[in-house]
Order: structure tokens, then C-alpha cells, then sequence
């Protein structure tokens, strides 16, 4: 075994190598060719993507395989970040880089010099030289995060506005709605891991599963936080009028619940979930089983200094999940016609066709109101879709966030009430689309059999 210093070099066995940095710290690594730039966001292997051909994260360890790369690569560059954003490796106990062969055979160790106000150090790269292939030490550190790290390396970076080596957003030539090739939100992988991390402590505490980042979201939030951060000011739409809502379907993300938090002041993603805990509404969807996915944004304001951030909570979109909530809107509408005595209504295809095909639409054609921009009323879509019933109702609805609130806003809502508790009506159909200014969208059509 060697103990490497800088710029150091030494021969590598054949077989599968296991690079371990253990500590408060954040590792991954880019994967290049000879020319030393990446070919795209699978290059970059981080807490999110944690695979690609030949290299495997987990926790503070990561294999790599230099016979199963992807074609074309020759080097492997070792990367370590803090855990906690902001805080600065010469802070932190200094980084010790272990490499051990297939066998568990120690073979190199490195200790860098203790860095000072560097957030990021290149600890080492594996290289191939003719037919075999060595490590070299390096010990380079970036003050400006991993965005220096990602420019060096031929990764676009989108400057958010955000506080350098904080609210960076890295991708290899990434755009709206295409997972980036970083860490979600725009931040470091450190801070966001750690995010992530803190938040499903706190969900196993009360028996939540576990939520996962997801890049589609995180891109969404880092968008409206650096809108937040321009305009000074918390607010749920841009100053164009977007919606982070419609943020969300921009970036390719289709979901069937959402809920945000917005919030100002915190400086780290751990006091942001402490502050988000210690009141609702914030609290709700950070320890609701209802939210798998989760994204995160921070931006810092230019002029005051202020930091926000826009924390999305997200269920994806299903055919199955859709189906069930038209079937608990039903449900929970003839729990309120069993309450009144009444028959239960029965649900009826082409009115469910008809309504769907209304909410889509006002998402579609950014509209609330029971007559399209046409001038078709509800009877004019349910005769479309070949609903043949001799009467027709019909209740929407915008912004509500569950089947229980949107029944509980009909019924304490005088004329969507008479609809749901009208005898005369037999059948219904339920549609239920998201995106759009307001986030959800809500119809139910009301049939009377003939």
C-alpha cells in the first residue's frame, strides 16, 4: 500500500476498486475522455444519480470498474464536497481518500493538505495508461463549489442568481425538463443529500416513508426561488404570472398532488426544515405519506441579502392513481347523498370522458369558468362525448389539494351543493387535471337517467 501526495502515481490492478472518503462530506465523480470534458449528464455520478457504466455510489464509498465505463472514457476524477452547504472543507476534518482492490486489499491511501476556504477538492483521478491503469493524486480545490468544478469540466452552468458555490445550477447541457447532471434545487450535492436526509429522519420519526429527489422538480423550485429571490418577496407565482405550478409542468414533471413551501430567512437546508416543522402549513407536506418526490430551490436576493426558498413536495402522475381519486370523489359524494337520504349516484364513462375532457382543458387553455372560450356549456361536452341523460349538472373547481377539500368546498358552497344533493340526478363522472395557474382543476358532471 502508498501513501500518496500530491501529484503522486501508482500502478492499479486488474478488477473492481472501491474509493472510500468517510466523514462529513459529500463524494462523487466525473467521468471523462482523453480530452478531459464530459459527454453529457451521465458522466456525472452524485448522491441522485448514483450510477453509470463502471462506477456505483453508496454513502461515502464508490466503486468503479474501469473495464465497464462507457466508451471512449479513460479517467475517472474523484470529487469531495461538505455535507452542510456553506460551510467551508477547512472547517471540516481533512478528507482521507482510501482505495482498496476487488480482494479488499488496501492499495493507496491520500491526505490532501487541510483546505482553507475551498468548498470542492479534486482528491484524485484514475487514468488509463496504455493497456492498464493508475491513480494519481491531486488535492485541487474550487472556491466556487462545484459550478468551478463543472465549468472546468465542460458542464454548462446556469447562474440562478443564487450566492456563488450555492445556488449554481450545473447540467450537461441541461434545459427546462431535462434532469440536470447536479444536485436538484441548484445546489450542491452536499446540502441537498443532507436536505433530503434531515427530511426523511423526521418522516421515519412519525412512520412516513421515505421521499425521493427528483431533478424535474428541483429545477421547477430553483426557478421560482430565484423569481422570489428577483422579486424580494415571497409570492406562488412569477412576475410574468407563472405559477410554480405551471414551473412544474414546464420542467416535465406530471403530478398528481403538489404542495410547495415557501419560505424566507433560513440559511441552511437544516434550519429551513426546522422552520418549515415548527408551524403549518408547512409541517403537513413534509410528513405527508401522500408525497413520494420531493425538489428544492434556494436563491439569495442581490439586493438584501435575503435567502428563500421553495421546497416541492410531489406525487407523479398515474392512469391508477387518476382513477382512484375520481373514485374517492364519488365516494365521498355519496357519503353526503346517504347523509340526505338520497340514492347514490353511479359513475358513467362518457360523463367521466366529458368532465376530464373539461378540466384538461381549462389547464390546456389557462380558463375557470363552465363555459369554454367557444361557448360550449356543459351539456353542449356531455352531448359530445354521446351522453344521452335528459338533465346535466355541473360542479368545478381550482386549487384544492385532496378529493376530501374539494367535496367539503362544494358542499359549503350553495349552488355546487344543490347539484351534489339533487335527486333527480343518477349518474356521474369526475375530472381531475393539474398544472395550469392554480394547480389543480376539479369538474364533476351530473347525469339524469332517462
Amino acid at each position: 500500500m502508498s501513501d500518496l501526495i500530491p501529484g503522486g502515481n501508482q500502478a492499479l490492478p486488474d478488477g473492481v476498486l472501491s474509493i472510500r472518503v468517510p466523514g462529513p462530506f459529500d463524494l462523487s465523480v466525473l467521468i471523462t475522455g482523453d480530452g478531459g470534458k464530459v459527454t453529457g449528464d451521465g458522466d456525472f455520478v452524485f448522491f441522485n444519480q448514483p450510477s453509470a457504466p463502471g462506477t456505483q455510489l453508496r454513502g461515502d464509498t464508490v466503486t468503479v470498474d474501469p473495464r465497464r465505463l462507457r466508451s471512449g472514457a479513460s479517467r475517472v476524477t474523484v470529487v469531495v464536497s461538505p455535507a452542510e452547504t456553506g460551510t467551508p472543507l477547512g472547517r471540516l476534518p481533512a478528507p482521507l481518500m482510501s482505495v482498496t482492490g476487488s480482494t479488499g486489499t488496501p492499495l493507496a491511501h491520500f491526505a490532501p493538505e487541510r483546505p482553507t476556504s475551498e468548498s470542492v477538492l479534486l482528491l484524485a483521478e484514475i487514468y488509463r495508461r496504455g493497456d492498464g491503469w493508475k491513480i494519481r493524486a491531486l488535492g485541487q480545490g474550487y472556491a466556487d463549489g462545484l459550478a468551478g468544478v463543472a465549468r472546468d469540466f465542460g458542464i454548462d452552468v446556469a447562474d440562478d442568481g443564487a450566492a456563488p458555490g450555492v445556488g449554481a445550477g450545473v447540467g450537461a447541457g441541461a434545459t427546462p425538463g431535462s434532469p440536470a447532471a447536479t444536485a436538484p434545487g441548484g445546489l450542491p450535492a452536499g446540502p441537498f443529500h443532507a436536505f433530503v436526509g434531515v427530511v426523511n429522519a423526521q418522516r421515519a420519526g412519525v412512520g412516513t416513508p421515505p421521499v425521493a429527489p427528483d431533478a424535474r422538480l428541483a429545477t421547477a423550485a430553483q426557478t421560482h426561488a430565484a423569481s422570489m429571490a428577483a422579486q424580494n418577496r415571497l409570492d406562488a407565482g412569477g412576475p410574468d404570472g407563472t405559477s410554480v405550478f405551471q414551473q412544474v409542468t414546464t420542467c416535465g414533471y406530471a403530478y398528481l398532488f403538489l404542495a410547495e413551501d415557501l419560505v424566507s430567512g433560513p440559511r441552511t437546508p437544516a434550519a429551513f426544515v426546522d422552520y418549515c416543522l415548527s408551524q403549518e402549513p408547512g409541517r403537513s407536506p413534509l410528513l405527508d405519506a401522500t408525497f413520494t418526490q420531493v425538489g428544492l430551490g434556494q436563491a439569495t436576493g442581490a439586493r438584501t441579502g435575503d435567502v428563500y426558498w421553495t421546497a416541492l413536495w410531489a406525487q407523479p402522475f398515474t392512469t391508477d392513481g387518476l382513477a382512484r381519486t375520481a373514485t374517492e370523489v364519488i365516494a365521498l359524494t355519496n357519503a353526503e347523498r346517504a347523509r340526505a337520504r338520497l340514492a347514490p349516484l353511479t359513475g358513467e364513462t362518457r360523463l367521466t370522458t366529458a368532465a376530464q375532457a373539461h378540466s384538461a382543458d381549462m389547464v390546456a387553455r389557462d380558463f375557470y369558468s363552465h363555459t369554454t372560450p367557444e361557448g360550449h356549456e356543459p351539456w353542449d361536452r356531455a352531448a359530445a362525448a354521446g351522453c344521452t341523460h335528459r338533465g346535466i349538472g355541473e360542479n368545478i373547481a381550482c386549487g384544492q389539494r385532496s378529493a376530501a377539500e374539494v367535496v367539503d368546498g362544494w358542499m359549503n358552497s350553495p349552488g355546487h351543493r344543490a347539484n351534489i344533493l339533487k335527486p333527480d340526478f343518477t349518474h356521474i363522472g369526475i375530472g381531475y387535471a393539474t398544472g395550469g395557474r392554480a394547480g389543480t382543476y376539479w369538474t364533476q358532471l351530473f347525469g339524469m337517467s332517462r
